[in-house]
């Protein structure tokens, strides 16, 4: 199966649903798409796939840090959700879950960017920012940090990876999330009060 923004190649078992009209699917939410594509409508995926692959790219090309690979990663999440669709337990969820695969998937490429680095004999000092301690403890920061986060409650974590990580603005957020930009707001002062507080100790 070949994913594209326009749709997919559909792979072997694939359906193609002819009694909705693609407006409808347009229309519907993304519990229904992902009930839908997890029975093989390839035309409901397909409509995931453009309404999520925008998210997708700006998420990753933050995470990556470079355009360099965001293709690659977009399409290897969406081959993961088609091919785990089932597994999801909460449908309405999906942007959330494909943000997971995407950041997983984009840091495996960061950790291979690293393990084919060539390391000469005459590489500078690291400078001190970058010592084996401080090393250390930005990893520890950014495991707590990780901890914080997967304890808000789902609507809070996405609000605020979109908006410090992904740098998206309010009125993105909410247009990616189909909330209102006040509930963006909201949700986003939360978090951040939790994340504030529960980062007391690395500050």
């Amino acid at each position: 199966m070949t994913v594209t923004e326009s749709g997919i190649t559909p792979g072997k078992g694939a359906t193609i649903d002819t009694t909705t009209t693609l407006a409808d699917l347009n229309n519907a939410e993304d519990r229904t798409l992902v009930g839908r594509a997890a029975d093989g409508d390839v035309r409901a995926f397909s409509v995931l796939v453009r309404r999520h692959s925008p998210i997708l790219r700006a998420y990753a090309r933050r995470i990556l840090g470079s355009t360099d690979d965001v293709d690659d990663v977009v399409q290897e999440t969406f081959i993961a959700a088609w091919q785990q669709l089932h597994t999801i337990s909460d449908p309405a969820m999906i942007r959330s879950w494909l943000m997971r695969t995407a950041s997983h998937k984009s840091i495996d490429r960061i950790r291979a960017r690293r393990e084919h680095v060539d390391i000469t004999d005459n590489e500078p000092e690291a400078p001190p920012e970058h010592t084996p301690e401080r090393t250390a403890i930005a990893n520890s920061r950014e495991d707590a940090l990780s901890q914080v986060l997967s304890r808000l409650p789902p609507q809070q974590r996405e609000c605020w990876t979109l908006k410090e990580l992904s740098g998206l603005s309010y009125d993105d957020i909410a247009s990616a999330m189909g909330i209102p930009t006040s509930t963006v707001r909201g949700l986003l002062a939360r978090a951040r009060r939790t994340v504030v507080s529960d980062m007391e100790a690395w500050r």
